[in-house]
């Protein structure tokens, strides 16, 4: 067991958690006593992938860039190595009997389908023959893939602010203080949190027409200072109503988009296209957003433990394992990533995370 110390940690030092816990499994250090697996490179890895994509059924075509005709292949085999430590390898049938009879739930937008379909793939993989069954739950809402033998279901809630939209007569209202599906998401086992990549977006590709904030309606606000708002009115309902005792609550850290090669010293470049390998850092050049400072900030003020799933710098260095033109859709996507590809790392981070 974890001494109440690492407990502590898991709030605010966000990296040191599993391998702390790793280290006391048997008694003895077998790593150092701290870790951060978020610091590390990229190295080539002729094992890779982890699984052969055509073989998934759950991949969404919008990420499934091998069958829409990606010609190179060297994107599937880099492997994050921490700089000071092992990731543990991914033991599917370990994860699932660790999660026997829980739900786990993605929560989010885009960027939660595109890790939940790559871990479904990772476990569909391991366990092909298992009873495995794909639903849309809660009035055909939620989809959700269970594998029976175990009693597990991986399940995906797709809200782009995690507070709520609601259509009301003047329009479509953006509400900082709400969060009415808190309901539903509290009586699961693990929840991993996302929300960033519509915060930013104005014009036709703006969700809503009008933001309420303590009972006031306005027309617009800070992009930035909003995010915070509805960030502080999550972490709140962490603590008011997440019994910790039963479920484990996650934040995806911010995925990064590739639409300016000044990030890999590229000036001039406008997109992911043609980009076959990981920029070497070791880091970006362009550095963070603000955006991940007001993550860890919320994160660092909730009482209970949340663990930040911190995948933002080693994803800023993949400009390689974007769709780009490679999907159904044939625009140009250098914010989504390939299923196999980068989503599947987030996800051995995630699995040290809930194993270990």
């Amino acid at each position: 067991m974890c001494s109440s110390r690492t407990t502590r940690l898991i709030t605010f030092s966000f990296v040191t958690f599993s391998f702390l816990c790793l280290a006391n499994a048997n008694g003895s250090p077998t790593q150092q006593e701290s870790c951060n697996m978020y610091q590390g490179k990229w190295l080539y890895d002729s094992s890779y992938p982890l699984y052969n994509s055509s073989a998934c059924p759950f991949i969404r075509n919008d990420f499934n860039c091998l069958k829409y005709g990606r010609p190179d292949r060297l994107y599937l085999k880099y492997r994050w190595q921490p700089t000071n430590c092992q990731l543990p390898r991914f033991d599917a049938e370990q994860l699932l009997k660790t999660l026997k009879g829980k739900k786990l739930m993605f929560i989010g937008d885009s960027i939660s389908l595109n890790q939940w379909q790559s871990l479904v793939c990772m476990l569909h993989a391991a366990v092909p023959t298992s009873r495995i069954i794909k639903q849309h739950l809660y009035n055909h809402s939620i989809p959700a893939v269970t594998f029976k033998d175990y009693n597990v279901s991986v399940m995906l809630f797709h809200t782009l602010y995690l507070v709520d939209v609601d259509e009301e007569t003047i329009g479509r209202v953006l509400k900082m203080n709400s969060i009415r599906h808190g309901d539903l998401w509290k009586n699961l086992d693990v929840l991993i949190f996302n929300t960033w990549h519509w915060w930013h977006r104005r014009g036709q590709k703006q969700q809503w027409q009008y933001v309420e904030v303590d009972g006031k309606i306005s027309k617009d606000i800070d992009r930035m200072t909003a995010f915070r708002m509805a960030l502080t009115t999550w972490a709140k309902w962490v603590d008011s109503d997440v019994d910790a005792n039963r479920t484990r609550v996650i934040f995806q850290g911010i995925s990064p988009s590739h639409y300016n090669g000044a990030g890999w010293n590229e000036p001039g470049v406008r997109n992911c296209s043609r980009q076959m390998t990981p920029f070497m850092g070791p880091v970006h050049p362009t550095g963070l957003t603000h955006a991940v400072d007001v993550v860890k900030d919320v994160i660092r003020s909730i009482k209970k433990p949340v663990y930040l799933l911190d995948i933002t710098s080693l994803s800023q260095l993949r400009k390689d394992a974007h769709p780009s033109s490679y999907n159904a859709f044939h625009g140009m996507d250098c914010t989504h990533w390939c299923v196999a590809g980068l989503p599947d790392t987030w996800n051995l981070l995630l699995y040290a995370a809930l194993v270990k």
